[in-house]
């Protein structure tokens, strides 16, 4: 099979899909099932007509992309599933890292804090619908004011009264060291958006928007910080805690999880300018990425997940399926290989923590 560098792909599609012949058979009914307008706009059409039929131009060719990317990964699959993997080619290769991206390990939009009914092997996720909603709920987006480049830094999540959890390499963005704590960068401020999704950010005031207070403290171990939080204007409550896990899973390797987060166009992708096409260019909204645990690593203090993040998943929990408490905090990754986040529960005990009243369960 071909090599491809730079792979999205942290785990590959003969270890994620137990039946790649029934995987390459879903794809080609999906596709079927959605008919191509074949009609050209009129000629002669005013200025405003010429951009949409532009914009609808630009359209087809990227379902165009999409369907002709995801038809060589089905016919990867199908040699994959023959036993065939030595005959699978670059484009096949790159058409199942596709898939993978699409269903395998999906990153679903979010919207009004709920996501798409699924099929397949996550159609598991409609049988835990409301709890992952309340999830999704508990999860903003990391806004920034007075930044020299940047009006977003990442994503965090709540885990203690008026508390959210993010990373450390976020939190330094708007935040600097002074004597025993931590206090906001001169002309600076932050604040959390839950609502932020894909028809576009809330208005300030609005619900789902909250301002950062207080920066609790900044870990000097671990990718982790910890704000406080208060409404911003429109006087709603804080979101509740998420429970944190205060013990490992059993079974931890293979065990489904999912991420809450704002994943970023990342111009190291493997193929941008194709991956962008099949993602359709939508970025930097919320999204809900399943996936599994893969491993412990006790002596880094990491734990490893393959759900398919990228660079805005920064501070985003990762949450056990089975019950939704939160196992880590996301802090990172390499592509082809893994995403690695801090495992909470070896933290139940550390002093900023149960300073700021983490809700560990």
């Amino acid at each position: 099979m071909g090599e491809r560098t730079g792979s999205p792909v942290a785990t590959g599609p003969e270890q994620i899909f137990s039946d790649p012949r029934e995987v390459a058979r879903r794809v080609r009914d999906r596709l079927e099932e959605l008919p191509e307008s074949t009609a050209e706009p009129p000629g002669g059409h005013a200025p405003g007509e010429r951009a949409s039929a532009e914009r609808a131009a630009d359209e087809r060719a990227a379902r165009q992309e999409r369907d002709r990317v995801l038809l060589a990964g089905a016919a990867g699959l199908e040699k994959l599933a023959e036993g065939r993997g030595d005959e699978i080619g670059e484009d096949e290769s790159f058409g199942m890292e596709a898939i993978v991206l699409l269903e395998g390990r999906p990153a679903l939009l979010v919207e009004n804090q709920d996501f798409p009914p699924q099929e397949g092997d996550w159609a598991v996720l409609d049988g835990h619908r409301e709890a992952i909603r309340a999830s999704i709920a508990r999860v903003g987006r990391v806004v920034v004011s007075g930044h020299a480049g940047l009006d977003w830094l990442g994503t965090a999540f709540a885990v203690g009264p008026d508390v959210v959890m993010t990373n450390r390499h976020v939190a330094v963005e708007f935040a600097r060291e002074r004597d025993a704590g931590w206090i906001f960068r001169q002309g600076m401020g932050a604040g959390l958006n839950t609502a932020e999704k894909y028809d576009g950010p809330p208005p300030p005031g609005t619900a789902g928007a909250y301002e950062v207070t207080d920066i609790l403290g900044i870990h000097p171990d671990a990718d982790l910080a910890l704000l406080r939080i208060a409404p911003a204007g429109s006087g709603e409550p804080t979101p509740t805690a998420l429970a944190v896990a205060a013990d490992a899973p059993a079974d931890l390797p293979g065990r489904p999880v999912y991420c809450v987060g704002y994943p970023a166009y990342d111009g190291r992708r493997n193929e941008p300018a194709a991956m962008s096409r099949i993602f359709m260019d939508v970025y930097n909204v919320k999204r809900l990425q399943p996936g599994t645990a893969t491993e412990l690593v006790p002596e880094r203090s990491v734990l490893t997940h393959d759900c398919s993040t990228l660079g805005g998943n920064s501070g985003s929990p990762v949450i056990d399926l089975t019950d939704h408490r939160v196992l880590g905090l996301h802090f990172g990754g390499r592509y082809g290989v893994g995403n690695y986040a801090v495992p909470l529960w070896s933290m139940v005990d550390d002093p900023l923590l149960r300073r700021a009243e983490v809700n560990f369960v």
